[in-house]
């Protein structure tokens, strides 16, 4: 029997709230895998109150766990344990992302974990890692990201640092978490063996420095990475333009993109004046560079005609596009990186696509996200054993809860 994506047949057990643990469960889902996501009573995952919503229905709820069974189950309550653990027993991962102790706590650690499961494989996501002397703290993207040396690297050089609207952190540490359970799936079926897997937002942010690690040590501090604003630090140009109506980003740090973009400006003797002649002394003269740049962009006909010119010379640019624009480019919508999609409450609104794509498995899974405890009954009577009548007695006892959003 064909499988329906790459991961059919795959169960997760998916102790997780907000972005970063749902986003590992989330792109399982795209793959098939078999998501039972249990929120904590009384009102499930965090993300349920996001804001935008109707009728109680979150549309970041929606975003981040379509294609999970939803289970609402009070964890801290002896039966809300029980069942956690009987739960262990019938799946291929279990993940969480709470601090370090969390689910120790509800008699989930690592060793009571492997004795239920021996095969299991267990991810951890937290901030700061499970060991080390910051462990035991609270942390979120940002804090992780401060940590990392990644905050500091962002904004104008002569303000202060600046926070991306958006969570690099999160999702960057799930789609590592992501790779790391695949890679624990593919050792089990060569021996069998299950692993606890120890991912943090604070490794993940620091994996992220392509260059200024290796740049700061290597020269024992002679080169200190800094903010560059709208521009790179070290690469000219490389960065942000003011053009006729509105930005444009260019990046010609290659000797033919330097060479291509000079002959699109109608300046080819830039090529070869001294002061511009290699990357090294460019950076000298960066201001006088981004100056005659500008100068061109704003003196053409449009930004759309610009930046046609630079493309036919194949100088790299791109439009500085805001997300309504980004949601509505033919590329993004083409490629399914920008999908729409109808949820039962919410109707049709976009999202991001999934940006993991398989040939063999070219089409998305038609994935719906669960309303709260909405599939009580479905897993503790179709994977676990008890009857309807245990679950409707759970529910009135406040062990189960379910919600129509």
């Amino acid at each position: 029997m064909q499988p329906k994506h790459i991961l059919d047949g795959y169960r997760v057990l998916d102790i997780t709230q907000h972005i970063a643990g749902p986003t590992v469960t989330r792109l399982m889902a795209e793959m098939g895998a078999e998501v039972i996501k249990v929120e904590m009573l009384p009102y499930g995952d965090p993300t349920r109150l996001g804001e935008f919503r109707r009728d109680k229905r979150s549309g970041l709820n929606v975003q981040h766990n379509r294609g999970k069974k939803s289970i609402c189950l009070d964890v801290k309550s002896a039966k809300g344990k029980q069942i956690l653990k009987e739960l262990v027993k019938e799946v291929d991962v279990v993940l969480e992302n709470f601090a370090p102790g969390v689910v120790g706590r509800l008699g989930l650690d690592w060793d009571t974990v492997k004795s239920l499961n021996p095969k299991v494989i267990m991810c951890s996501i937290s901030a700061f890692g499970q060991t080390g002397p910051l462990a035991h703290l609270p942390g979120f993207d940002y804090i992780a990201q401060a940590y990392a040396g990644v905050t500091d690297m962002i904004g104008d050089p002569d303000g202060a640092p600046s926070i991306p609207q958006l969570a690099l952190g999160d999702v960057g540490t799930g789609v590592h978490a992501t790779c790391a359970i695949g890679y624990a799936l593919l050792h089990r079926e060569r021996t069998g063996e299950g692993q606890h897997l120890d991912i943090s937002l604070l490794d993940c942010y620091f994996h992220s420095h392509e260059a200024n690690v290796e740049l700061y040590s290597g020269t024992q501090g002679k080169v200190v990475p800094r903010r560059g604003g709208s521009h790179h630090y070290s690469i000219v140009p490389a960065g942000v333009f003011r053009a006729k109506e509105g930005y444009i980003l260019i990046i010609a740090n290659m000797e033919r993109h330097w060479n291509n973009l000079c002959g699109a400006i109608g300046n080819k003797a830039l090529v070869t004046e001294e002061r511009f002649t290699n990357p090294k002394i460019r950076m000298r003269a960066g201001e006088e560079i981004i100056a005659i740049i500008e100068q061109w962009l704003q003196a053409q006909e449009s930004d759309a005609a610009a930046i046609a010119i630079l493309q036919e010379a194949h100088v790299p640019v791109a439009p500085v596009l805001s997300v309504g624009e980004a949601i509505a480019h033919p590329h993004l919508i083409e490629r399914g990186t920008v999908r729409t999609i109808t949820d039962r409450v919410l109707g049709d609104f976009q999202i991001p696509g999934n940006p993991l794509r398989y040939s063999a498995f070219p089409e998305s899974l038609p994935l719906d996200a669960p309303f709260l405890g909405e599939h009580n009954k479905e897993v503790l009577t179709g994977i676990l054993s008890y009857s309807e009548d245990d679950v409707a007695a759970m529910e009135k006892d406040g062990v189960l809860r379910q919600t129509t959003y």
